[in-house]
This record gives C-alpha cells, sequence and structure tokens, in this order.
C-alpha cells in the first residue's frame, strides 16, 4: 500500500469536500441547479443539512491524513475508495435528465474511488 499517496488523496478530497460544503451552504440553489433539479424548501434545507455533515468529513479526512497511523491510513483509505466511488454511482442515477455538470460531478467521485483503489494496491 502507498500510504504516502493515500494521505496525499485524503487531503486533496478533504479541500473538495470543503468547497463542496461551502457551496451547498451558500448557493444551494445554484448547486441544485446544476444538477438539474428543480429548488424548494425541502431540497434547499437538505443541501445545507449535507454541507454541515461534509465539513465533518472534510475535518476527518485531512486529521486522518496528517494524524493517523499507515494501518489507520489504510483503513480510511478503504472506506472511502467504496464511498467515493458510490458518490459517482448515485449521482448518475439521479432521478433527472443528467448535466454537464452531473457528469463532471460524477467524474469527481470515480477518480478519487480509482485514485484510492490504485493506491492500496501499489506497494
Amino acid at each position: 500500500m502507498n500510504h504516502a499517496s493515500i494521505r496525499k488523496t485524503l487531503k486533496a478530497g478533504s479541500l473538495v469536500f470543503g468547497a463542496s460544503a461551502l457551496f451547498l451552504l451558500v448557493l444551494p440553489n445554484l448547486f441544485l441547479d446544476l444538477l438539474g433539479f428543480d429548488s424548494n424548501d425541502g431540497l434547499v434545507w437538505s443541501m445545507r443539512m449535507i454541507a454541515t455533515t461534509l465539513v465533518a468529513l472534510a475535518g476527518n479526512m485531512w486529521n486522518n491524513a496528517e494524524n493517523s497511523s499507515d494501518a489507520g491510513v489504510a483503513n480510511v483509505a478503504k472506506v472511502m475508495c467504496v464511498s467515493a466511488t458510490a458518490l459517482g454511482v448515485l449521482t448518475l442515477m439521479i432521478p433527472v435528465q443528467l448535466t454537464w455538470f452531473s457528469y463532471v460531478y460524477a467524474t469527481i467521485g470515480f477518480g478519487f474511488g480509482l485514485s484510492y483503489l490504485i493506491n492500496i494496491l501499489r506497494k
């Protein structure tokens, strides 16, 4: 396992999730529009709730990258590999017409999932 690269991927993912959280907190209507959804109070509220959990996730990812043992980082990488890939899959399953933003968002998820997988398998 390439622990140094996993730590870098965790930090990069932390920054992406942190930026997504800010986007969701400040401009949830725009985010929904980019995904092809019609905004309503329930969806806007849901986006802001998701944003608060993304802040926690981003912080934990950064903290693990900085402070966890190699074994701990390996375990986090396995969870994040599945989660990032699932994010890509679920983004493509959005129950509206897919937009360019949906494809970009899914590609980011798949990209992180692939990065974790490659670094889990690398020596």
